[in-house]
């Protein structure tokens, strides 16, 4: 099957400086894909590109197997777009904001008021829908544009920082509302800033200085940042004396991190991550390895994602033994 979206060694320069460097990018129907990067790195750049707002200096890029830049009408009704800062209209309602975009898709009247009522009950305004849309607030005002991009039934929907600057309720309400637009059968491009979101999408890029760096499911991000699943130990004992148990435990897996508690004569604890390839088979022979230590607890750990984005973007995190 053909991808939604493909990109082939995309550059694009303003005024000699190069924004994206050689992107490579394919999106599958019917996924979330969020692409993950901090602010500057070329996200709305390449969503630009996407959607034939912009051209690429070089490369190509095929939305629906055809260059977005020259889309007509029909190809642009199965797009939609929610630009990252408010372009509605101030002195229109809410309701008469989203009706005046379906009128630019071609909506009929009766299809209109259908569509205007049910993606306004979807990101809840509708009992906000006579109010001005000056006198809303910055979440409502997303939920608006959201509603607005939405109200054409676009098969595709792209969405640039739909959750900056938002509050976490309100950032995984828009999360839900996007997954159930995929389980609809949609398929949805996210960017967004929060590394954190990249558990939320089927799959996800992370973007970095233009560059991507990555592209994989999270689990398969994870893999790639930390070699294998993680396995975190905690030991008793003084510390110092680890080291013949370290020596076991490397014939188990790989030890990225020792962290050590206490000093001279006193109680101590040690706690110690293991990278393996598999953590079932892997835990009874750590165990197996540290035979005559104190395991005080033994538990397989998820790094969170911007442990991974910057083991990916910037090289390994995490320290080696202490």
């Amino acid at each position: 099957m053909t991808p939604v979206i493909e990109a082939e060694g995309v550059f694009r320069s303003f005024g000699g400086e190069e924004v994206l460097k050689g992107i490579d990018l394919a999106v599958e129907e019917g996924e979330i894909f969020g692409l993950i990067g901090p602010s500057g790195a070329g996200k709305s750049t390449l969503t630009r590109l996407l959607t034939g707002y912009l051209r690429p200096s070089r490369g190509s890029v095929r939305v629906f197997g055809r260059d977005p830049f020259s889309f007509g009408a029909p190809d642009r009704r199965r797009v939609g777009f929610m630009p990252q800062g408010f372009v509605l209209y101030e002195g229109l309602s809410v309701r008469q904001n989203v009706n005046f975009a379906a009128g630019l898709y071609g909506l009929r009247l009766g299809r209109r008021r259908r569509r205007v009522r049910e993606v306004l009950e979807f990101t809840e305004l509708w009992k906000d829908r006579r109010k001005a849309a000056s006198k809303l607030s910055g979440g409502m005002r997303r939920r608006l544009q959201l509603a607005a991009a939405l109200v054409h039934e676009p098969q595709l929907l792209f969405v640039d920082e739909p959750t900056a600057n938002l509050d976490p309720i309100l950032r995984r309400k828009f999360w839900d509302g996007f997954g159930a637009l995929r389980d609809m059968g949609r398929t949805l491009f996210v960017t967004t800033q929060y590394v954190g979101e990249a558990e939320l999408c089927d799959r996800v890029g992370l973007l970095s200085d233009g560059v991507l760096a990555a592209v994989g499911t999270p689990s398969e991000l994870r893999r790639q940042a930390f070699g294998g699943e993680t396995i975190e130990l905690t030991l008793g004992g003084k510390p110092g004396r680890l080291g013949r148990h370290l020596d076991a435990l490397e014939e188990v897996g790989h030890v990225v991190e020792v962290r050590e508690e206490g000093s001279g004569e006193g109680a101590a604890s040690s706690t110690v991550r293991l990278v393996v390839e598999d953590a079932d088979t892997a835990l009874p022979r750590a165990f197996e390895a540290l035979r005559g230590a104190e395991v005080r607890s033994a538990d397989l750990i998820y790094p969170s994602f911007d442990e991974v984005f910057l083991r990916l973007v910037r090289g390994p995190a995490w320290g080696r033994r202490a």
